[in-house]
């Protein structure tokens, strides 16, 4: 790679960057409905399994933003440099993973409480929205950096305020105390019927699946690190004003000691991020959500019945009945609303992030894709989900937008087990020395391989089935 200069890096301590896309990923379906629906029916002790799916994820955030900030290429160029097939391998993972629209359907069920409005229909109209948006975009980055921070900020205040009218001081404590119940797992919980669910729900635990891997290309586009030398991706209207990418990424002079020091500055940068903005807000929103779930099941002693006969919408609608014991059908209603802007605000970030993963790769790795500026590559990816995920939602096979979303978690786990595989490779084998992982970082991301792979192989081989 040329060598340029590192750029001096910002404050550590700062509001908005490149970890907005992972927390509005993170701060999903899984902390708002998957994990509330385990905890109404194996209790807040369950939640062990959280904490080390978030923490896990923080690990892999750091050691994902390493490759990215020293060299301005994402990682599945990475990837492409240690073995090509392996980055095909996720471009393949990537359209079969995500082009279900799980997120969004979920929202839009949701939104359907409030209005009445068929969440098929909510879907597809969002869906083309979502695509007039992007496609009108100046700097597409830039206008979602922006509109994530405000709806992330609403989720989260909104959030903590009715969890802390509804639920009790105990209900708070019982979901701190249950992080720490390592090793409990009840008999059903291994059954053929939830061990998959429990699967998905881990993989849930923050950004699931290859939304690490698609942050390396956001931070990028925020100019972090080496990312300051290459361009950022314009929205298809003004595609005409993209500029030329690079061939390959830059390294900086590791032997120089003012470089080094500068490095250390974006460690100190991206390690703010990882353990304040993405661990703690993911794990705030998440405590709410428990508090929540706990007083459901106060309001409805019947719901986790419910849920274990099959009834996969009693979670959402036990927590709306919390919300409205305080304040009326009004306040019920608004929790339907925190549920549909939390599919907003995923769909918002998936469906950037894959059509900018995929066209990343399109672009450097298909012959004669640079015949096309990247904004025309990100603009046929962006197109071609939305009308697949058209398609899917009305003659597709999946039991309503809980099946779809059930579906789209066990298969992240799949692709979260492999990146760790690939992140061990490419920041052991393509970095200079002396910004090499330490050996901790190693065995946590080691972890992390055998954690993932071995529970969806386990799922797999023992009971034959992914989902229900």
């Amino acid at each position: 790679m040329p060598i340029r200069k590192l750029p001096d890096a910002p404050p550590a301590i700062h509001l908005l960057g490149p970890t907005v896309f992972l927390v509005a990923l993170g701060v999903g379906m899984g902390e708002s409905y998957m994990w509330p629906r385990l905890v109404l029916v194996f209790g807040p002790e369950i939640r062990w399994l959280f904490l080390i799916g978030v923490t896990l994820q923080a690990v892999v955030m750091l050691e994902m933003a390493r490759y990215a900030m020293a060299t301005g290429e994402s990682i599945f160029t990475g990837a492409a440099r240690v073995f090509k097939p392996l980055m095909w391998f996720f471009f393949a993972v990537a359209i079969l993973v995500y082009i279900w629209p799980g997120h969004l359907s979920a929202g839009a069920a949701a939104f359907e409480e409030i209005t009445g409005i068929p969440w098929v229909l909510t879907a597809c109209i969002a869906l083309v929205l979502v695509g007039v948006v992007f496609t009108l975009a100046k700097v597409i980055y830039n206008l979602l950096e922006n509109v994530l921070s405000l709806l992330i900020g609403v989720l989260v205040v909104g959030t903590a305020i009715v969890a802390s009218l509804v639920g009790s001081w105990n209900d708070l404590a019982s979901t701190i105390t249950g992080m720490f119940n390592f090793g409990y797992l009840p008999s059903d919980a291994m059954s053929s019927t939830w061990f998959p669910i429990v699967v998905g729900a881990i993989a849930f635990a923050g950004p699931s699946g290859m939304q690490q891997m698609w942050y390396t290309l956001h931070l990028r586009d925020s100019g972090a690190g080496m990312g300051a030398h290459v361009p950022k991706i314009r929205g298809l209207r003004h595609a005409s004003e993209q500029e030329e990418m690079p061939a390959r990424g830059f390294m900086f002079d590791t032997s120089d000691p003012a470089e080094m020091q500068k490095w250390k500055g974006w460690r100190r940068w991206v390690t703010f991020d990882a353990l304040l903005l993405f661990w703690g807000i993911t794990m705030l929103v998440t405590v709410s959500f428990t508090v929540l779930a706990q007083a459901a099941a106060r309001e409805n002693p019947n719901v986790r019945s419910l849920i274990e006969g099959g009834d996969r919408d009693a979670a959402l609608n036990a927590m709306s009945d919390a919300f409205a014991s305080v304040g009326g059908s009004v306040l019920g209603g608004v929790f339907f609303g925190f549920i549909a802007l939390i599919g907003l605000n995923a769909t918002l970030g998936l469906f950037d992030s894959f059509s900018r993963g995929q066209a990343d790769m399109t672009y450097f790795f298909v012959p004669g894709a640079k015949r096309f500026k990247i904004s025309h590559l990100y603009a046929f990816f962006l197109w071609a989900v939305i009308i697949f995920g058209i398609l899917i939602l009305n003659f597709g096979p999946a039991d309503g937008p809980s099946g779809v979303l059930d579906i789209l978690a066990f298969l992240s786990t799949f692709a979260m087990g492999a990146y760790c595989v690939v992140l061990l490779l490419v920041n052991n084998r393509m970095l200079p020395k002396p910004i090499r992982p330490k050996w901790w970082s190693n065995l946590i991301i080691g972890f992390g391989a055998v954690f993932y792979l071995g529970m969806l192989f386990y799922s797999l081989f023992r009971f034959g089935v992914v989902v229900n």
